[in-house]
């Protein structure tokens, strides 16, 4: 009697972070316009009308991996429950909260990277993230607006605020995109570095761990 192999099935959640995975990696390497469905298919080890099954389309694919992956580690909700200094959920501090995310990104390169690929490409209009990328910095904004955090009061309300979360963003594009190249920077001691002019003291003194 011959004993007949039969496929296992995986479930639905675990192929589905596999196609996820396979996605990040393949888009952080290639980017949106560099990959097929074909080569995510390829990637996960299953044939094209198989992922057909999870994604309908290399955009909603995309999508997923930003909404699903990216944007699911390092928010300040998770800062918050961190037990950090700084994290207090009754007044966090905002610089705390930067420290915190460049750590977090500095463990997580495929994403960094894909981030930056992305962002490179969506400068096209034409491109599925374009309207993203270009209304992130208000979505950003509005994001940390919901967060009650202690700032100086010298600072005055939280709008004052804006300047400085703004240049902490391109702060953070910066330092990223030189950590992704050889030789890479220690990403964390630079933002240190920096910290001091973006948060000077005395006016700082007391809202930022020294």
């Amino acid at each position: 009697m011959v004993n007949k192999r039969h496929k296992v099935r995986r479930p639905t959640e675990v192929r589905r972070r596999e196609i996820l995975d396979a996605a990040t990696k393949l888009f952080s390497e290639r980017g949106y316009n560099g990959i097929t469905l074909t080569d995510v298919a390829k990637e996960v080890g299953i044939s094209q009308p198989g992922l057909m099954h999870y994604v309908d389309s290399k955009e909603s694919l995309l999508s997923f991996v930003i909404t699903e992956v990216y944007d699911k580690t390092g928010t300040p909700e998770e800062f918050l429950s961190s037990g950090l200094p700084g994290s207090d959920p009754e007044g966090p501090l905002f610089p705390s909260y930067m420290r915190y995310l460049i750590c977090c990104n500095s463990r997580r390169p495929t994403l960094v990277q894909l981030y930056n690929v992305l962002g490179a490409e969506a400068v096209n209009p034409e491109h599925p993230l374009h309207d993203m990328f270009t209304n992130r910095p208000a979505s950003i904004w509005e994001h940390y607006s919901e967060i009650p955090w202690s700032i100086p009061p010298a600072i005055g309300p939280w709008d004052n605020m804006r300047p400085y979360v703004r240049h902490c963003m391109e702060l953070f594009d910066g330092i990223q995109f030189r950590w992704l190249r050889n030789p890479p920077i220690d990403m964390y001691a630079e933002w240190l570095d920096l910290e001091g002019m973006l948060f000077p003291s005395p006016l700082w003194d007391g809202y930022v761990s020294r």
